[in-house]
């Protein structure tokens, strides 16, 4: 015998025909063939210097080394089956770690951790920049994260739009209007400076557009900064947040507006109008790390909470896809489960 798992393969069979007094029955209730059963019984028989059944009659009997022996091979394999359950249980206790983007609603979140409660696993949430996740995913230290992908091939999109100051301030984007009113969609034109005829007719300055390091990877500025540039927004209009207590305190004050999703905005106090321009909002993908060829996907209720956790509120149109192309995407994936 070769190692420790062949050992208990080996009194498997033995166990197993003492159990059922013949030894096609024992590869029966093992699922094996009859001639393998024999070999690992002689394999065992060698490896203890002496025979554990009397071939001799028609019945196979338990020899006085067998019945010997008999209690310890239980034992053993009792023991490694109150191992295999201790692994178990301790997989299933595992916290599995999730990576979502900065800045998603408390409530979201623990909505998530909830979900994954209810379906008897601990989730670990780990709120990390788009190129963090994306590394998590490659080195396992992540279970699945949400990915940026392009708003047209994800899963799911996330509505952007502007922050900015309550209404009562005279620099708010025309289009940004208070909670609970209809919003009508915002044009990166509108941001374009206007003729004041308190400043004589010149035009006043822009305010500085922030966005967050969500949208900082390099597909969604460089889209952002060509949509400014045919709208006839200066140059250098738009900048980087920094840190978000900042960014925030600065649009508030009506100095800048921040580009960002509905919740965030929300949470904060802001007033929050959405971009017309759907190329312009955050695309999102649910990926698992597979480490194994017949790895299983994200369920799909740890999907539908991811999504609704970043605040997705639309599907991307795919004819691929069942539901209408308004469909809300966490109702629509929480009904594939």
């Amino acid at each position: 015998m070769t190692g420790r798992m062949d050992l208990l393969a080996h009194l498997e069979a033995y166990v197993a025909t003492v159990d059922e007094a013949s030894f096609s029955r024992a590869a029966d209730r093992l699922g094996i063939a009859q001639p393998l059963l024999s070999r690992r019984i002689k394999t065992l028989e060698a490896h203890f210097g002496g025979l554990l059944f009397d071939r001799s009659r028609r019945q196979v009997a338990t020899t006085e080394l067998g019945m010997l022996l008999l209690p310890y091979a239980q034992d053993v394999l009792d023991r490694a089956e109150r191992l295999g359950q201790a692994a178990r249980s301790a997989r299933q206790a595992q916290v599995r770690a999730v990576g979502v983007p900065a800045h998603c609603a408390p409530a979201a979140l623990a909505g998530v951790i909830r979900a994954g409660t209810e379906h008897g696993i601990t989730l670990g949430v780990r709120e990390l920049p788009p190129q963090e996740r994306v590394t998590g995913l490659a080195d396992g230290s992540l279970t699945c994260a949400l990915v940026r992908v392009a708003p047209e091939q994800g899963a799911f999109r996330v509505p952007l739009g502007l922050a900015s100051a309550p209404p009562s301030d005279a620099r708010v984007p025309e289009g940004a209007e208070p909670q609970g009113r209809r919003r009508r969609a915002l044009h990166l034109e509108d941001l374009r400076p206007r003729r004041s005829r308190a400043t004589g007719g010149e035009r006043a300055a822009a305010l500085p557009l922030l966005i967050l390091t969500e949208d900082e990877v390099p597909y969604a500025y460089d889209r952002l900064v060509r949509a400014a540039a045919r709208s006839g927004l200066p140059e250098g209009l738009i900048r980087s947040a920094g840190p978000a207590a900042t960014a925030l305190a600065e649009t508030l004050a009506g100095r800048s507006m921040l580009l960002c999703a509905e919740p965030f905005a929300r949470q904060h106090g802001a007033t929050w109008a959405p971009l017309a321009d759907a190329s312009l909002h955050r695309g999102y993908d649910v990926q698992g790390t597979r480490r194994q060829r017949g790895a299983q996907d994200v369920p799909d209720w740890l999907v539908a909470s991811l999504a609704g956790a970043a605040g997705a509120t639309s599907a991307v149109p795919d004819p691929r896809r069942t539901g209408a192309p308004g469909e809300d995407a966490a109702a629509r994936l929480a009904a594939r489960g």
